[in-house]
Parts: structure tokens; C-alpha cells; sequence
């Protein structure tokens, strides 16, 4: 089954069995906006030049969330930095969608229930576990030792980003992790994703922080 790294950190920010979130809803949403963004680099639509972010090829993709992103950032009329496009992308209906689309394709559960008898929520067990393990073990592999490819290197950057790796994998070494999302092992060009996406999930983390502190 073929999902979208924004999907895949979904699946780790979600507890298998009881389908609550592992982290605050601000920092999936970030790595959720950041993970678009990387899976939209990846597939050589867009570039990270100069802090910016740059069309490089605006024709289609084979998803839904994937192009609309691009549609949206092709279609402005300003030369923008990534983390404004975090920041733009991300939100609880983006999670919500995706979420739905995990749900309808019968990896997630969809279940409405009510905390303390009294206010509605909705949880998301897992309901083919053999999608977030084939995701686990990639991760585990390359956190272990092996040498990463671009979508587990992106992925990871995007869960040191939110704060996630180490709620998921928590004998992840710091040591690996820096060689992971600043070593050699990739071209200049996945490098510059990595780097960027990184920084722009823990800016918009840190910022949705300050604000919640704000208005608290």
C-alpha cells in the first residue's frame, strides 16, 4: 500500500491501540505541513533556493493533498520561505482528511467517543497494523545502522522536527540522528530538504508553542 510520508508520520503519532495522539495536535500539524512539502521535493516539483521555495516542475501528482499543495504554491504570485508554507498547509483539517483517508482505506479506525462521559472526541485505532510496522521497521533499520533513502531521511527529519522520534523510537541515539539528517550520504539536494525541513517543522512548533503560552 502506497501512502504519503505526511501519512506516515500520522501513523506514528497515533497509538496503536488506543489511537490518541503521542505529541501536541500543534506539533503533528507542523510535521504534517512539513511532510508535504518534503514528499513534494522529493518528487522534483519544488526546490528549496536561496530559503525559498521554487516550482521546479508544476505538473501534477498522484495525490490529492500532494497536488493541491502544489497547485497552491505554484498559483502564487510571491516567491515564499518554507516555513510560511508550513504554516499555510498545516492545520487540524489537513489531519482530519488524512486521517479519514487512512480510516476509509481501512488502516485506521474511526471512533467517536466522549472523555470523562462528556465531551466528543474522535480516536483512530489502528486497524492494519502491518502498515505503520512496515514503517516502524524502515525507520528501526536505518536508526540501527543501515543507509538511509530519502523518503526514510525526510521522514525522520520531520519526527525530530515535532518532537516524535523519541516517543516512537526511544533508544535512538543522538549521534545517529545527526548523521541521518546532516551527513554526506545524500546529494546536495536532499541534503538542502532534509536541512530545511527540519528546521522549518521545529520553527513552526516553537511558534505554535508561543502561542499557545499567549492565549493560555
Amino acid at each position: 500500500m502506497n501512502i504519503t510520508i505526511a501519512e506516515e508520520v500520522l501513523l506514528l503519532a497515533y497509538s496503536e491501540d488506543e489511537g490518541k495522539l503521542l505529541i501536541g495536535g500543534t506539533q503533528v500539524d507542523a510535521a504534517l505541513g512539513g511532510a508535504i512539502l518534503a514528499e513534494l521535493a522529493l518528487l522534483g516539483r519544488i526546490a528549496f533556493v536561496d530559503k525559498k521555495v521554487v516550482v521546479q516542475d508544476a505538473t501534477p501528482v498522484d495525490d490529492e493533498e500532494l497536488n493541491d499543495a502544489l497547485t497552491r504554491i505554484a498559483e502564487d504570485k510571491k516567491t515564499r520561505k518554507p516555513d510560511w508554507w508550513v504554516y499555510k498547509l498545516h492545520s487540524w483539517k489537513l489531519r482530519k482528511r488524512l486521517l479519514t483517508r487512512l480510516a476509509d482505506r481501512g488502516v485506521l479506525g474511526e471512533e467517536q467517543v466522549k472523555i470523562m462521559g462528556l465531551f466528543p472526541s474522535t480516536r483512530y485505532p489502528e486497524r492494519n497494523p502491518s502498515v505503520e510496522l512496515a514503517v516502524r521497521e524502515r525507520v528501526q533499520n536505518v536508526l540501527s545502522g543501515a543507509d538511509p533513502d530519502e523518503r526514510v531521511a525526510v521522514l525522520v527529519a520531520v519526527l525530530v522536527g515535532c518532537q516524535l522520534v523519541r516517543k516512537v523510537f526511544p533508544d535512538a541515539s543522538k549521534a545517529r540522528l545527526k548523521e541521518i539528517t546532516e551527513g554526506d550520504w545524500a546529494g546536495e539536494a536532499v541534503k538542502n530538504t532534509i536541512a530545511s525541513i527540519n528546521a522549518v517543522v521545529i520553527t513552526a512548533v516553537t511558534a505554535g508553542a508561543i502561542a499557545g503560552a499567549a492565549s493560555g
